[in-house]
């Protein structure tokens, strides 16, 4: 849900923020996350288990065809893992970068497009249902394009504290745990809070091969 510092504090972003909901932390039972993984794969979502923040990134670097475009979504789980750095060190031009360039010069219709449509885009999800749906929530929706429709491929690295039972209890996670812990990010990095201003939910993915769900048994990321 991060914006960059050139983004105002929208003007219905609450004003008091509850504290997280510990209820979200909690990682998921090995039957969670054989029931979640199976639930994506019918779904359309390939999903694999790795084993630690290692196996991890090597798993997204094997996935990404040499000489790709690559765009690395704004993700604290990603920059724990230390992935942008990883990506780079693999030969994978920073796409991020380019983009920000392109911002300060105010070229923003080029900007979208650019970052619309990477050959690949690599980030995370808030919430992943034991019915096999993702939610992603975004204050500008910048990474929602490429993981709807634009990107060739979508790699996802997800912590299984965010596997839920059901879409309704997504939702309280997002605003019940994510929400606060963005929130508190975003203040502290651009002196401006965050919003659930847009909602991502992907049911289903029609493209065979498009989308790669990697889950962590780590809490990880928000």
């Amino acid at each position: 849900m991060s914006a960059p510092a050139s983004v105002p504090k929208p003007s219905n972003a609450p004003s008091n923020v509850p504290a997280p909901n510990p209820e979200f932390a909690q990682l998921a039972t090995e039957e969670q996350i054989r029931r979640t993984a199976a639930a994506l794969e019918a779904n359309g979502m390939h999903a694999i288990v790795v084993a630690d923040r290692a196996a991890a990134v090597q798993a997204v670097l094997e996935r990404i065809p040499k000489g790709a475009t690559v765009l690395d979504a704004a993700s604290k789980t990603l920059a724990t893992l230390g992935l942008p750095e990883a990506l780079v060190a693999a030969g994978f031009p920073s796409l991020k970068a380019e983009l920000g360039r392109l911002r300060k010069e105010q070229k923003l219709s080029e900007m979208r497009q650019h970052g619309a449509a990477p050959d690949v885009v690599v980030g995370s999800v808030h919430a992943l249902t034991e019915t096999g749906q993702a939610v992603i929530a975004s204050a500008t929706g910048s990474q929602l394009a490429p993981y709807t429709y634009g990107a060739g491929k979508v790699l996802w690295v997800v912590g299984t504290q965010k596997i839920v039972p059901d879409l309704e209890t997504a939702f309280r996670r997002v605003h019940e745990y994510t929400f606060p812990l963005e929130n508190a990010r975003a203040l502290q990095a651009y002196g401006a809070g965050s919003n659930v201003a847009k909602l991502l939910v992907v049911n289903r993915e029609f493209q065979p091969g498009r989308i790669t769900v990697i889950l962590l048994r780590e809490n990880l990321g928000f």
